[in-house]
């Protein structure tokens, strides 16, 4: 039974049981998106930074059986339904839940994958978000600044994942340059003919691949009433084709 101010809901087509916030930050579609975007090598130690009560970091585990995972959630209310939804799904001994700024937390290692969902209005861009949404979603660090840090939480070869504002690709690339390469961009549409409102990008650490911008993917049909195939199938827990 789900606590006051808590939902009691469930991911990927029920196989991810999600207790999170009835307001502010919860689980959404580029939650879903940033999970099935990240590649999981087999072994793999991953990082989640900024993994509020769970959903991308357990989408991930739940995708992928035998990878181990760090979130890193600097609101402690948060940190705490992280671990307990660990706990409920089954994957305590897989999933490490950790309080604190990930960029600023002592050692914690490097990983063969880090992803992030980052906040990312701003202040000066249109009405405030409600209190209980604030902290989550408004913008007190620059991009370039998770990179940096995030970057040095790479292994050779590993990857670095997010989901952001299309309008904010032109920062992306900027705070990747010299850190990362082989950088991959997935336009994210509402729907066919739409621009893009999202972008998912990857890049990995000691690559000298050119840039690769693929053909997006549309999350509805035609009308915006249903989800297309395609994003349908990424809700149930499939990964991303990046191709």
């Amino acid at each position: 039974m789900s606590s006051p101010g808590t939902t009691d809901d469930r991911l990927l087509g029920g196989r991810v049981i999600l207790r999170q916030p009835a307001e502010g930050l919860r689980a959404n579609a580029d939650t879903l998106l940033l999970a099935a975007s990240v590649e999981t090598p087999s072994g793999a130690r991953l990082l989640e930074a900024g993994c509020g009560a769970g959903g991308a970091l357990l989408s991930v585990a739940a995708r992928a059986a035998d990878v181990r995972l760090l979130g890193v959630e600097r609101d402690a209310g948060l940190a705490a339904l992280a671990a307990a939804n660990a706990a409920a799904n089954g994957w305590a001994e897989r999933v490490e839940i950790r309080g604190g700024d990930v960029l600023k937390l002592g050692e914690i290692g490097t990983f063969e994958g880090v992803f992030f969902n980052p906040p990312f209005d701003r202040a000066e861009e249109g009405r405030l978000p409600a209190p209980a949404r604030r902290s989550a979603r408004m913008e007190e660090t620059p991009i370039g600044t998770w990179v940096a840090a995030l970057a040095d939480r790479l292994k050779g070869g590993a990857t670095l994942t997010l989901i952001h504002r299309a309008a904010a690709l032109a920062d992306i690339l900027a705070a990747l340059e010299g850190r990362l390469g082989g950088v991959e961009i997935m336009p994210i549409r509402p729907r066919a003919g739409a621009p893009a409102k999202r972008v998912l990008v990857r890049a990995r650490k000691g690559s000298r691949a050119p840039l690769r911008l693929y053909r997006g993917l549309d999350l509805h049909d035609t009308s915006g009433a249903k989800f297309s195939p395609e994003a349908d199938a990424l809700f149930c827990g499939t990964a991303l084709d990046w191709s």
